[in-house]
């Protein structure tokens, strides 16, 4: 029988309807697991708590984890899953819901996907982020979507490397490095380029930089990154790496590149990236 892990976040799925629901037709059918994310262990400055251990231990006991969330609930998930190689069947039970493939109601085609022998799967590109201090790593992460170094209440100095030849230097807000898959979030905000999410790329968004020629880069897939950071007369920066909150000093070098991790999303819907473009972001969010 097929090992199926329901990951309800339980501030969206409160009583945990829709995971019961999911349960209940899937009785008789696979061995089912409801198991409810932990977001008191969230934050990225502290460790991973026993909650999200065991969480780990069941994804790597099963097919197929079903996400049942907002987009902030897959990203979280994908920082579990795509170490372990198992994919997502991801249900929106937040607002827009961009990165879900299924709806809440759609039960029979939840369990139809969960099912399925043979899944089709899209691999989606992560990066690999890491902050040098003196010389030294004092942050290693990688994300799905994006990283974000933004000053904290002031303009912060920005200097973008690729491949160690300058490709940028500005002041401003801050930047964005995100993925085919975060060019819809943040970095389209910015006025950043969108990609489809099965390419291969690094696109780099200045935040409000204080410079005419400052504009967004799309990069190849091997080239790496590096951003250097300058603040001065007491600034304050931070990164934030699909989320979460760590600070930055002056002087630190962010290095940025394509991971070894990749997402694995169940595809099952039929609609194409550019009609969920239109249904989700197109006329406030209306289908068109």
């Amino acid at each position: 029988m097929k090992r199926i892990l329901i990951c309800p976040n339980p501030m969206r799925d409160i009583d945990l309807s829709t995971a019961n629901a999911i349960m209940d037709a899937l009785d008789g059918y696979a061995i089912s697991t409801r198991y409810p994310l932990d977001y008191v262990s969230e934050a990225r400055t502290e460790p991973i708590g026993a909650d999200l251990e065991a969480i780990c231990e069941k994804i790597k006991q099963s097919d197929v984890v079903i996400c049942l969330g907002g987009d902030g609930t897959i990203l979280h998930l994908a920082r579990m899953t795509a170490p372990l190689g198992v994919p997502l069947l991801t249900v929106n039970l937040g607002t827009k819901g961009f990165m879900a493939e299924l709806e809440a109601d759609e039960i029979d085609k939840i369990v139809e996907a969960a099912l399925a022998e043979q899944m089709r799967i899209d691999e989606r590109m992560m990066i690999d982020v890491k902050v040098s201090r003196g010389g030294q790593t004092v942050f290693e992460d990688f994300a799905l979507n994006d990283a974000v170094i933004r000053g904290l209440t002031r303009i912060v100095d920005l200097s973008v490397y690729g491949d160690n030849q300058l490709i940028t230097h500005f002041s401003g807000d801050g930047i964005i490095i995100s993925t085919p898959t975060g060019s819809t979030a943040y970095s389209m905000s910015a006025g950043g380029p969108i990609v489809e999410p099965s390419a291969k790329n690094l696109a780099i968004t200045p935040i409000c930089a204080h410079a005419l020629i400052a504009k967004s880069f799309v990069l190849a897939p091997e080239r790496k990154v590096m951003v250097k950071l300058a603040l001065f007369g007491g600034k304050e920066a931070f990164l934030s790496v699909d989320g979460g909150s760590f600070p930055l000093e002056d002087g630190d070098e962010i290095f940025l590149q394509q991971s070894t991790y990749v997402t694995r999303l169940v595809r099952v819907s039929g609609r194409s990236f550019y009609q969920l473009l239109g249904e989700k972001l197109g006329n406030n969010g209306e289908k068109s």
